[in-house]
């Protein structure tokens, strides 16, 4: 029943196991009650399992653990992630909400979880903030087959606290703080990596000040926090007290001041120097293709360069800068490839690769243009038009229809990657 009580309500709806869940839905299974383990067998017994269902939680198996992890004496199905699949069950889920909230009220923080604002509906619904709760939980398990938990909160920090210190403890699986809540409830709460954005480099900075719960937060000297974590702690000693000022409608209005287009891999095998220049020169195409679909240009790109774990080797790193800004591969690539060959440590095994193109400006951006780039225009030009008709016939035909000779090296990744979303299968 809908008590009007002068607080703003928000839910964050998180599905349980969601890849886990999704794959059960799909044979036919319980999720709650079947053992099953999403994660590629073609990587072997090192690969990290992308999900585990609730059942096997309730077994002691850790969450995101790799394979050989799992006891031998506990039986499970193995389920190769199918990452499309995954994303037509959150658009079918979302579609859910958006039959009772408006897409202006809906956050999706990740695949598998959403910010709701629901105070203008409970209303029109003559629900409580929980029994509006229970009522989308229970339409996404009716019409999807999928589980879900929920945290509800006075604001969208508390909300989001309670849904991951709260709700797993909860019978019906539905977590409340209010900031008074909050301080009944979590001051006392440790570790404080529980809480959302304090990880164990800012956990650690606190211990040395013999800070270990919300409330040492909340009690320490404010300049001295300032003077740890700078303009950030104004963020610590608000979520101390559960205070939170953003709102569903500072989110939708949110516009980054500054922009980057990055791309990563780690590699399913030790490559050497040679594979991984081959591997830059990939990303740095495909990186280049999205800048010109998007109509962006870059004034730089960073390189990123990890090696195996099997020897003792810190990154390499560096950044080439452009002339004027570009995203023509014509340009970029050989400086890309130049600066590989300045930074790499020769002879060592590569396993990880990141690119990230800085200040991101639109394609039309005015520039400074001097006599002696005319030419370079020109030819940029014609190599922007080839650009765009690659992207053309990768749209109508598929991303494998048109390839350059070195995706067919024996070494490329490619045409592999082609067919994965966020690095694992598709599925399809």
């Amino acid at each position: 029943m809908y008590v009007k009580d002068g607080n703003e309500y928000y839910l964050c709806i998180d599905l349980k196991s969601f890849y886990a869940s999704v794959e059960c839905v799909e044979r036919g299974l319980d999720p709650m009650t079947t053992n099953l383990v999403v994660a590629d067998p073609e990587r072997g017994g090192g690969t990290i399992c992308l999900a585990i269902s609730p059942s096997m939680k309730k077994l002691g198996v850790k969450n995101r653990c790799r394979v050989y992890e799992i006891p031998g004496n506990i039986e499970y199905i193995t389920a190769p992630p199918r990452m499309q699949l995954y994303i037509d069950y959150m658009a079918r889920i979302y579609s859910v909400y958006l039959d009772y909230i408006s897409p202006d009220d809906i956050h999706v923080y990740s695949i598998d979880e959403a910010f709701l604002y629901i105070s203008p509906y409970l209303r029109k619904y003559d629900m409580s903030p929980r029994e509006m709760a229970q009522f989308l939980m229970d339409r996404v398990s009716m019409e999807v087959g999928v589980r879900a938990t929920c945290g509800i909160g006075t604001n969208l920090y508390l909300t989001k606290i309670a849904l991951d210190i709260i709700s797993k403890h909860a019978p019906d699986f539905i977590g409340y703080l209010d900031e008074k809540l909050y301080i009944e409830k979590l001051w006392n709460h440790r570790p404080l990596t529980d809480f959302w954005r304090i990880g164990p480099g800012i956990q650690a900075r606190l211990a040395r000040i013999g800070i270990h719960d919300m409330e040492g937060i909340a009690r320490a000297d404010e300049n001295l926090l300032y003077e740890i974590f700078g303009i950030d702690a104004e963020l610590l000693i608000d979520h101390a007290y559960g205070r939170e000022t953003a709102r569903m409608e500072d989110i939708k209005k949110y516009e980054p001041k500054s922009n980057s287009i990055s791309s990563g891999q780690v590699l399913l095998r030790d490559y050497s120097t040679s594979e991984a220049r081959l591997i830059v020169k990939e990303m740095t195409d495909l990186v280049c293709l999205d800048m010109v679909e998007r109509h962006k240009n870059t004034s730089s790109i960073s390189l990123y360069i990890g090696y195996s774990h099997t020897v003792s080797a810190l990154p390499s790193g560096g950044t080439v800068s452009f002339l004027k800004r570009t995203n023509a591969d014509m340009i970029i690539i050989p400086e890309i490839v130049r600066l590989y060959d300045s930074i790499v440590k020769e002879g060592l095994p590569v396993r990880r690769i990141g690119i990230n193109c800085n200040n991101i400006l639109d394609a039309d951006a005015p520039y400074q243009m001097d006599i002696f780039s005319l030419g370079l225009c020109r030819k940029e030009d014609k190599n922007n038009r080839i650009q765009k008709a690659v992207i053309d016939i990768k749209k109508r035909f598929g991303k494998d229809a048109i390839l350059k000779g070195m995706n067919y090296e024996e070494a490329g990744m490619t045409i592999k990657r082609n067919h994965q979303i966020g690095g694992h299968k598709s599925g399809l």
